[in-house]
């Protein structure tokens, strides 16, 4: 159950997804070029369909420096690359200010198209640091106010002039405003728990990865020892030979010394091979109570005493050796250890399909707030304090209980009244396979 990671940090461990939150180069070129279709588009419709009158040469130019941009990146740089924060904090600050320049040329907030500097703003705060994030909102803030000073007429029909009422125009700044702001903590909820999840879920199939290789550890002995037979085989004949052709020579003793020794050696690889032949029955299959205590084995004696039951009527199944089922049934028994007063009581109950695990601590339980929440990644506390343990350690246990197709519910309560967890899994994805007659 020990791992590399801290499970009680409120960040993502260190190493585990150092890009997650970057952004491709290649993805902003395409959202330029596609920026650049949609408002060259958009001005030639309305200057030779609609037949309005806008500085079309101006405008021109401005959507014509988003291209530019795009054909020297594509020139000089790796597209494929990841682009640190601060260079799309610098191309996404340029689409804002090129959009609200265009906007100025072409009725400023009145333009209909207004709502669209919602969009890099938006990218930049799911994206970015927060830093960078509000950096980006303030130029996008400041270009409104411009455009409230400084904006041209809206293009309208020849000889009409649309003139809005200033004060739905300051309507309109306000709505522009809010907009900004409630998409933007939106984009940034919802990054946010992306990239937690996203380091959470890492986290997982590296500890998976880990237990994994630990259980082919001794299937890699075994093999070895086959291997090494033949060839240790062979220097002991040659050894052999050796020995008696050179009858009394000075290196009959090295000789004989080799003898003795690659037959040592073929002794230990034989008894490897045993240890691994008997152990496999044991290894690939253990009945419940034996992996409960296998579980409580390095639990106990750290404060609390932890009791195993087993309630079912029928003969207790026997499982296979997941680690998904030992390291998540694990996890969540040393929270309960970790957070008891004096006990911890586990009670294991099956039928023909299903088998239950219930976990239950005397502690004060899980508070509200927490009990809301369990599931999500990197939440540190329990009941109040920093540091409880409940964060990405239960997150990567419920997740590797739901790979074998369990499920884990929270709740405060049972005997001993304090924090109560109750696992379930289909049997037929836990249950060993029955031993060949």
């Amino acid at each position: 159950m020990q791992t590399a990671y801290d499970f009680t940090q409120d960040a993502p461990p260190p190493g585990v997804a150092p890009f997650f939150g970057r952004i491709r180069l290649r993805t902003l070129i395409v959202l330029r070029w596609l920026a650049v279709f949609g408002q060259g588009s958009t001005l030639l419709f309305v200057s030779l369909v609609l037949g309005f009158e806008l500085p079309l040469a101006f405008c021109g130019l401005v959507v014509a420096a988003s291209a530019f941009l795009n054909v020297a990146l594509i020139a000089t740089r790796d597209i494929q690359k990841l682009t640190s924060h601060y260079e799309a904090f610098v191309q996404l600050g340029f689409d804002v200010l090129q959009l609200t320049l265009l906007l100025t040329l072409t009725g400023g907030l009145q333009n209909p198209f207004a709502v669209m500097l919602v969009a890099p703003v938006t990218i930049g705060v799911a994206a970015l640091p927060p830093r960078h994030a509000l950096g980006l909102a303030a130029i996008g803030l400041l270009g409104m106010a411009g455009m409230l000073n400084f904006a041209l007429p809206l293009p309208w029909i020849a000889g009409e002039t649309l003139d809005l009422p200033p004060l739905y125009v300051a309507g309109l700044g306000v709505a522009f405003i809010i907009a900004v702001a409630f998409t933007a903590a939106y984009a940034w909820r919802i990054g946010r728990e992306a990239k937690r999840m996203g380091a959470a879920l890492a986290a997982a199939q590296a500890i998976l990865a880990r237990e994994q290789k630990l259980s082919a550890v001794g299937s890699l002995a075994a093999a070895a020892a086959h291997e090494l037979g033949t060839p240790l085989a062979t220097i002991q004949l040659t050894a052999k030979e050796m020995a008696r052709e050179i009858g009394d020579s000075p290196l009959k003793e090295d000789a004989e010394l080799l003898v003795s020794q690659s037959l040592r050696c073929r002794e230990i690889l034989t008894r490897l091979s045993a240890q691994r032949e008997a152990r496999d029955k044991m290894h690939d299959r253990i009945a419940l109570k034996d992996a409960l205590d296998e579980i409580c084995g390095p639990l106990r004696g750290l404060g609390a005493s932890l009791t195993i039951r087993l309630e079912g009527e029928n003969p207790a199944p026997v499982i296979s050796r997941l680690p998904e089922w030992l390291y998540g049934l694990g996890n969540l028994v040393e929270n309960a250890v970790e957070f008891a007063a004096s006990s911890v009581v586990i009670e294991s109950d099956w039928d023909d399909d299903v088998l239950t695990v219930t976990i239950n601590d005397d502690g004060r339980g899980f508070s509200p707030e927490v009990l809301n929440r369990i599931g999500e990644p990197y939440i540190s506390s329990r009941d109040g304090e920093v540091g409880g343990g409940l964060g990405l350690g239960t997150f990567i246990a419920i997740t590797m209980i739901e790979r074998l197709g369990g499920s884990a519910q929270f709740a405060n309560g049972g005997e001993l009244g304090g924090a109560l967890v109750r696992v379930s899994w289909p049997r037929n994805r836990v249950e060993a396979a029955p031993e060949p007659d």
